[in-house]
């Protein structure tokens, strides 16, 4: 039965995890807007949830069998492959970030989560509610 219900929620719980860490990107290209050389990033969020959903589906996580291990060095989500943004109009700095650009980005962003939220929110409702009877 958990597995079930794992499977409901495995999508919006990875786009959720994807979302969060696009957003500390974006956050972080916008308070760097000023810093010389700064080369903006950012996530393909589609082919990146595509391969956190089909890493999990094929159990490729690999195990630590002691406490001693180091761990795999990927601190984002699903292995993420953080891009450099290819600036529209390059600054005389080095800086590759687009104010416009990060804050569309990031509003984008910050409405796809916050929808992921909702759906999260209705499919526990309606699992609750049959369950309820």
């Amino acid at each position: 039965m958990t597995s079930k219900l794992d499977g409901v929620l495995n999508f919006h719980q990875t786009a959720l995890n994807l979302r969060s860490y696009r957003q500390q990107l974006l956050a972080g290209n916008i308070a760097n807007s000023d810093t010389p050389n700064f080369k903006a990033r950012d996530i393909d969020f589609s082919g990146a949830l595509q391969g956190a959903l089909s890493a999990r589906s094929a159990n490729t996580v690999l195990a630590r069998t002691s406490a001693r291990h180091l761990g795999s060095g990927n601190e984002n989500p699903g292995g993420a492959q953080v891009l450099y943004r290819t600036p529209h109009q390059p600054s005389m700095d080095g800086n590759t970030v687009d104010m416009d650009l990060e804050r569309t980005q990031f509003a984008d962003n910050a409405i796809h989560y916050e929808a992921n939220l909702t759906f999260i929110s209705s499919q526990i409702k309606t699992m609750l509610a049959a369950i309820q009877g």
